[in-house]
């Protein structure tokens, strides 16, 4: 179950944040409360911009 860390942009408020890509479950904004990404059983749905990968465990060799 490989998968990445990735920052997101906040389209209301452009705080910040890191999330996996591929949550189980609804991210909120910490700032604001808007929702940044949306489980969607793979890959979320990702509601603002992505800014950067932090850590992609996709070509890792060890995951």
């Amino acid at each position: 179950m490989a998968g990445s860390f990735i920052t997101v942009a906040c389209p209301d408020c452009e705080n910040e944040q890191i999330v996996f890509e591929k949550p189980s479950n609804e991210v909120s904004c910490a700032v604001c409360g808007h929702t940044l990404v949306t489980p969607t059983g793979g890959i979320g749905a990702v509601e603002g911009e992505v800014v950067d990968v932090v850590e992609d465990r996709t070509t890792d060799p060890l995951a």
